[in-house]
């Protein structure tokens, strides 16, 4: 790796380490990993970090069922429910068995697929337990950016005493896919020993994504790009919400998202999933369905992000006729 490469990179880091500050995460530059998005920071973090045979507690339904990354490194995943406020402690403690390496993989902000987002109470009782039970956790924020009504409560990270949490964070979600620059945080040991398996993996990420973020993050830009992203989440989450009580109304069931991108939608029918899956995609409607997410109910995800609105409206009310059976 050349100079101005380094250079690039730590001054990146930097960046991500003010930014990370504004979170409530105090995290040197050296405790920061820069990786070519959240994907490949769970698939460093499996092969380097996680021991054959461990498991790995999830939010259940949680789109790593679509994954092949923990299981490819021989974990096993261990589902634990969901209420309103987030993961559920009772069922985490338990599940969890002290005697084998464990760790918890979740998502407290604007959960994938669910939209949840965990409580700050809620927090306090998953960082309780965890310190008790020494279970590590695996914190996924590509979400949290993206909060639509009020600033998230912090990052489960920014109460981390004893380097017990690894951080996952990335520009993919609130700037752009095709920007694949993301991160990890943690101690610097643990850092360093990523890093080491990632250059062996790919010899460093782009260059040029990384001065393009580096540019984005300290210049403020950054910032008022989420302010625009926001105005424009907000409107689709209205026409999608309005969409769905005219057309679903009673055949199904839904919480308003507080940020993201997700709404996750159980609907009451005589139809199987598989049944509203084909039909829908006969209509040219194509659905997230739950059993992707290891959730069998008849539930699937909707994602308001980046279909033009008229074409969210026309697919939600072609889903409504469907479930009636008229469509």
């Amino acid at each position: 790796m050349g100079m101005r490469s380094r250079k690039v990179i730590l001054k990146l880091r930097q960046a991500i380490s003010d930014y990370l500050l504004q979170k409530g995460i105090l995290a040197s530059p050296y405790s920061i990993l820069i990786v070519s998005g959240a994907l490949q920071a769970l698939q460093l973090i499996s092969i380097r970090l996680l021991q054959k045979g461990s498991t790995v507690f999830l939010e259940k339904p949680s789109y790593l069922y679509s994954l092949s990354t923990f299981q490819a490194a021989g974990m096993h995943l261990s589902g634990i429910g969901m209420d309103e406020e987030g993961i559920l402690p009772k069922e985490l403690k338990e599940k969890n068995n002290k005697s084998e390496r464990s760790i918890l993989y979740t998502i407290p902000n604007f959960h994938n697929p669910t939209g949840i987002l965990m409580t700050e109470e809620r927090r306090k009782e998953i960082l309780q337990l965890v310190e008790k039970e020494q279970l590590p956790i695996l914190e996924d924020d590509v979400y949290g950016d993206l909060w639509l009504d009020n600033l998230p409560p912090s990052p489960l990270k920014a109460a981390d005493k004893n380097g017990n949490i690894l951080y996952i964070g990335s520009l993919s979600k609130s700037l752009s896919p095709g920007l694949r620059i993301g991160w990890i945080v943690g101690s610097q040991a643990v850092i360093e020993r990523l890093a080491d398996l990632k250059m062996q993996t790919d010899y460093g990420s782009s260059s040029l994504s990384q001065k393009v973020a580096y540019e984005w993050l300290s210049s403020g830009l950054y910032e008022q790009h989420l302010e625009q992203i926001r105005e424009q989440l907000l409107i689709r989450r209205e026409v999608t919400l309005k969409t769905l009580n005219e057309y679903i109304g009673d055949l199904g069931q839904w919480r308003i998202p507080q940020g993201g991108f997700f709404i996750w939608l159980r609907v009451f029918s005589d139809l199987s999933m598989r049944e509203i899956y084909s039909r829908s995609l006969e209509k040219g409607i194509l659905l997230n369905p739950g059993n992707i997410y290891s959730q069998t109910n008849t539930a699937f995800q909707i994602s308001f992000a980046n279909a033009a609105i008229e074409d969210i409206e026309t697919g939600i009310q072609k889903l409504g006729f469907i479930l009636r059976g008229e469509g």
